[in-house]
């Protein structure tokens, strides 16, 4: 379905089209009227799915006619669970608002950096994205107000519940208006997101496409282990990512440690790498996922931070160095490829201990691996 077929403004269907977006996705072709209509929505939809272009659209569309907020008084509420997803949405905004006929300005506010300069910034805002912690720091410094706000946004619910944002959820909760429009998205419909659900929503238009969108991405991802011992396990991705000449590879490891040891071991052998991680200042991490999209870094190594909600376009390949804890989070990482209708390669490296692991991910995932042979491949001189 066409953006054309929703009635959106001229101004927006300009950006939509300069931005590359074509035919509308499932979530947005359910959740744009809802939304444009003042309909509470619940989105049950994956990561990659297109869910924030689903809210955004319609929230820009009613925002630009109606009169400018107050200053600190804003008008549009989206609570995320990461720093990195807060940019991220932030930059969808402003990205669809950029030829509107009226200026709105989006403000990204999270933890680990300076508050003062966040609280300047939220001058004329009127859409504000944020985490839980810092929303609440910066309502303890009477630097906003709540009490215009028409729409609040729960993006990756359950993410922030499981990071345990509970508490300081439920005291936002209770300084917002009575009256508003409430749009909770998450990619599951666990017990504590269907609780805000009922607590928290009227009579909402409920989407629920999560099954088929972990379906589909799945088919869009090639997935390959190679079995690999410990010892060869560092040149052999080296071989890897120099013999099929990889120009954009997330890599994920287990730990902070293996990540800045990896990056550097991939430096020292000619391929551009940085680390990403929770240890790592929220400067050096916006940087190196700025310069990874930008595709002016050949190799970005991650612990599973990355894996939660940050969305990179035709990312092409993702590789397990080290296998995540669970079969979840396995589908979460190989899920930064293959996104939106694209395809995209998983590789996995197998060492003898990761064996029986790796069967228990693919029996719970509900596919078969090929799994291929490393022992005859010259790694001297990698």
């Amino acid at each position: 379905m066409p953006f054309s077929n929703f009635g959106l403004s001229a101004p927006l269907l300009r950006s939509i089209k300069e931005l590359g977006y074509q035919e509308a996705y499932p979530i947005q072709q359910q959740a744009i009227p809802g939304i444009l209509a003042g309909k509470d929505v619940v989105g049950i939809a994956k990561t990659g799915s297109g869910k924030t272009a689903a809210f955004a659209l319609p929230i820009l569309e009613n925002l630009h006619k109606s009169e400018p907020a107050r200053n600190r008084f804003i008008k549009v509420l989206v609570l995320v669970p990461t720093r990195e997803l807060a940019l991220q949405t932030a930059n969808v905004f402003r990205g669809f608002s950029q030829y509107l006929t009226r200026p709105i300005k989006t403000l990204a506010v999270f933890g680990g950096v300076s508050i003062n300069p966040q609280m300047m910034a939220l001058s004329g805002a009127e859409i504000l994205v944020a985490t839980p912690g810092r929303l609440l720091d910066l309502l303890d410094h009477n630097a906003l107000q709540l009490e215009d706000l028409e729409v609040l946004v729960l993006d990756e619910a359950d993410k922030m519940l499981n990071l345990g944002f509970s508490e300081e959820i439920n005291r936002i909760f209770k300084l917002l208006p009575a009256h508003r429009q409430n749009l909770l998205f998450s990619a599951t419909l666990a017990d504590e997101v269907a609780r805000i659900r009922e607590n928290l929503l009227k009579n909402p238009l409920v989407i629920e496409i999560a099954e088929t969108a972990e379906a589909d991405d799945l088919e869009q991802i090639q997935q390959v282990a190679y079995r690999v011992s410990n010892e060869r396990k560092g040149p052999f991705l080296r071989y890897l990512i120099k013999s099929e000449q990889m120009e954009q590879v997330l890599i994920f490891v287990s730990s902070t440690r293996n990540a800045d040891n990896l990056a550097v071991k991939l430096i020292k052998n000619g391929i551009t790498a940085l680390a990403m991680h929770g240890e790592k200042s929220q400067g050096a991490r916006v940087e190196a996922l700025r310069r990874f999209k930008t595709k002016k870094l050949q190799v970005l190594v991650a612990t599973d931070l990355a894996s939660r909600g940050i969305d990179i376009e035709l990312l092409p390949v993702v590789i397990n160095y080290d296998l995540p804890r669970s079969p979840k989070d396995y589908v979460h990482r190989i899920g930064r490829t293959g996104r939106a209708g694209a395809t995209g390669q998983a590789i996995s490296l197998i060492t003898p201990e990761d064996e029986h692991h790796f069967k228990i991910i693919q029996k719970k995932m509900g596919r078969q691996v090929e799994m291929r042979e490393t022992s005859e491949i010259d790694l001297h001189g990698v």
